[in-house]
């Protein structure tokens, strides 16, 4: 997976996206991008974009709630492939 790096944090509340290794399907590959962003309260939330050529974008709302950074890359660390095809096809 990817880890965030930066030389500076983001403004509150501002969203940072990083690319995650893509999702294989038997078909074609998608593009993974995790919107991530530091709330108010100084937790961290992320959601999911899968990005393919010639089709919309699909995104999931923010799933991912953490009290700090490293949860919630840790959080991301264990979706497996399997759990990642399934958030996809269910924005379908």
């Amino acid at each position: 997976m990817a880890y965030p790096y930066r030389f500076t944090a983001p403004a509150d509340g501002e969203p940072v996206l990083h690319e995650l290794p893509p999702l294989r399907l038997p078909e074609h590959e998608i593009t993974l991008h995790l919107r991530v962003r530091q709330d108010g309260d100084g937790g961290w939330r992320a959601g999911l974009l899968f990005i393919e050529a010639d089709a919309p974008t699909r995104e999931t709302a923010e799933i991912f709630v953490a009290a700090s950074e490293t949860e919630l890359w840790q959080a991301v660390d264990a979706l497996s492939e399997h759990h990642l095809r399934a958030l996809y096809l269910s924005l379908a």
